[in-house]
């Protein structure tokens, strides 16, 4: 039984995020953000026009006047920004990037409501008071190119272990107190989402996964009519990333049941 020794030699894989810190989480490249100014970044963005190409294939950068804002809820991770001008756009380690506003996935020189938030916050704590420790996970690939469900898929192994949280996935709806959605919301899925959605028992928690769930991303628009599931459902998490890293789903599970603690900073002791 080689499997045996294997596990001996190797010993616990498993994460113990979020009760203590994780070096992968902390340094995992999950987002851009905007370090330079308006007049460098429109330069970036003519060079990138006279080259015949578009600094952002999604269009997630805007200039407005002396501000810059990215929205990481299009942004597909491409890295065009980044390597076209770095002194405007640069990586951020971290896979904290589910947000409970669709808005606060937009960076730069924004202005950002931190009563709103705050009253969000408590809203949805205390709407998902009455889920215990035991929660059930409804997925539904609304138009997908399949990457997320890669990323989803690992949360059940070892090293993530969702389990151990005394979280689960379930096949029926009407078992489940989570409504993770992928994919860009495709005409042919609307239906379907409302249904699932009215088939679960209240409280729900409702997860847009990925770029294409929060935006459409790259496929969005065209034929398909997806931009999103936002029009079809009333979310409650947005998590960005093309796709969205294990990690970062399980923060914007968390997020979503307000199961988050309060984690010591880098070089404290866990």
């Amino acid at each position: 039984m080689p499997w045996v020794l294997r596990g001996l030699r190797n010993g616990v894989v498993t994460s113990r995020w979020p009760r203590r810190r994780d070096a992968y989480f902390d340094e995992f490249v999950a987002s851009v953000d905007v370090v330079g100014d308006a007049t460098a970044a429109r330069r970036a963005m003519e060079s990138a026009r006279v080259d015949g190409r578009r600094l952002c294939p999604t269009d997630a950068i805007e200039v407005i006047g002396s501000a810059v804002a990215l929205d990481r809820g299009r942004c597909i991770l491409c890295g065009h920004c980044v390597a076209a001008a770095p002194d405007v756009f640069a990586w951020r380690r971290g896979a904290d990037t589910a947000r409970l506003q669709r808005q606060a996935l937009v960076v730069g020189d924004v202005d950002e409501d931190d009563e709103s938030l705050q009253e969000l916050r408590a809203a949805l704590a205390h709407r998902v008071r009455r889920l215990r420790r035991s929660v059930h996970i409804r997925h539904v690939d609304a138009g997908s190119d399949g990457s997320d469900e890669w990323e989803i898929q690992a949360l059940v192994n070892p090293v993530y272990d969702i389990h151990r949280l005394g979280i689960f996935f379930t096949a029926s709806p009407r078992h489940a107190d989570i409504l993770l959605v992928t994919g860009i919301g495709t005409g042919g899925m609307l239906r379907a989402l409302a249904r699932t959605r009215e088939a679960m028992p209240d409280p729900v928690v409702v997860i847009a996964a990925g770029t294409d769930a929060v935006s459409g991303g790259l496929m969005g628009g065209g034929y398909t009519f997806g931009n999103g599931v936002g029009s079809a459902l009333n979310v409650d998490v947005w998590i960005p990333g093309s796709p969205a890293s294990p990690f970062s789903l399980l923060q914007g599970i968390l997020l979503g049941l307000d199961r988050l603690p309060a984690l010591p900073t880098a070089g404290e002791p866990s």
